[in-house]
């Protein structure tokens, strides 16, 4: 997967939860500003480190009972899962080096 792509709850059970990867769920929103600011760097992030980590997005307006399920209270975001688990949450709009740290150990 070269670029963050988007699941649905309809797809996030056997994208996410089922996936044996570690998978980085960006929870964001088509009106959320920070959101669109940090969306290429994760693609970016995807695209250079995609035998490590895939990246998906989750518009929690779209989605609104995951939103609810993972205590999205404030977007942009980041989840990262490994087995079906939440393993590291990441808050907010950063540059990438910020996010690159945020996610070293998946990326090592």
């Amino acid at each position: 997967m070269s670029v963050a792509h988007d699941v649905t709850e309809a797809t996030f059970t056997e994208e996410v939860l089922n996936s044996k990867d570690t998978i980085m769920v960006d929870f964001w929103a088509e009106w959320c500003g920070p959101c669109r600011a940090v969306s290429p760097i994760l693609d970016a992030i995807a695209a250079e480190h995609a035998d490590k980590i895939k990246i998906v997005k989750l518009n929690v307006d779209d989605n609104p009972q995951l939103a609810i399920k993972y205590q999205i209270t404030s977007i942009p975001a980041m989840k990262v899962f490994r087995n079906g688990e939440v393993v590291k949450t990441v808050i907010g709009a950063k540059p990438k080096p910020a996010i690159e740290a945020d996610l070293a150990e998946f990326l090592a």
